[in-house]
């Protein structure tokens, strides 16, 4: 595990987006798990950037993303697709065909985790996943429990995680209940991870997370056992690892 405490938010942004860059550049088919929320923006606004400079080509790369919310109609603002539209798949080379996230959508969401898994095992293990960090340790939306699934399935959201994601939609009634996550199984076969946190709220999860027990109701804690975990932090978050 290396953990990085970043002074800046503008050093820890070009330091995750080395990072994915880096693999891109490295492999050019490389296979990307993708994360959204607040805290991959800053990742992703770099990222952009650095195409822009020809420094990148995301042509023969594919993505995979964490989780979407199950119930948005297509087009919604608020769903993952439109988020990740708006971030990053726009303004890259991706090959539309090439970006995969769950449909939220579908009318049998158990069938649309069958359908993810398989189109992940086709992938191969991705090259690498990038992660955020839910206040109650959630990873993609693996919510505390005491037992874990390792596969895509459909999850009933903590009033937690609904409330912290309130700030996105109109009013917490119209946050979505339940969404379709990647399991904790295919999080950890990534080949490497990266963990990025920000902000004094996430300071004592995160530090519990990478250094307390390794227990299902930190899903994060989980982390502690792969072999190639980076963590980039800003100072608020690290304030606990100085």
């Amino acid at each position: 595990m290396n953990v990085h405490v970043f002074d800046s938010n503008e050093k820890l942004n070009e330091a995750g987006a080395g990072i994915l860059i880096g693999t891109v550049q490295t492999k050019p088919r490389a296979v990307l798990g993708l994360a959204t929320g607040s805290t991959p923006i800053g990742i992703y606004e770099e990222v952009v950037k650095e195409f822009k400079r020809g420094l990148v080509s995301f042509r023969k790369a594919s993505t995979y993303n964490l989780d979407e919310y199950v119930g948005l109609p297509a087009g919604h603002p608020e769903s993952y697709l439109e988020y990740m539209k708006h971030h990053l798949f726009d303004h890259i080379d991706l090959p539309a065909e090439s970006a995969h996230i769950p449909d939220g959508s579908a009318a049998d969401p158990e069938e649309e985790c069958k359908r993810y898994d398989a189109m992940l095992a086709d992938a191969g293990h991705i090259d690498l996943q990038l992660l955020g960090l839910g206040h109650n340790g959630h990873i993609g939306f693996n919510e505390p429990d005491h037992a874990l699934n390792s596969a895509t399935h459909v999850v009933k959201l903590r009033e937690q995680t609904r409330a912290a994601n309130a700030r996105f939609f109109g009013s917490l009634e119209e946050v979505p209940t339940h969404a379709i996550t990647m399991g904790v199984g295919a999080i950890l076969k990534a080949k490497t991870i990266l963990l990025v946190v920000r902000g004094a709220d996430k300071a004592e999860i995160v530090h519990r997370a990478l250094t307390g027990p390794i227990a299902t109701e930190v899903p994060a804690s989980l982390l502690q056992t792969h072999p190639s975990l980076v963590v980039l932090l800003d100072a608020e978050a690290g304030r606990l690892f100085r």
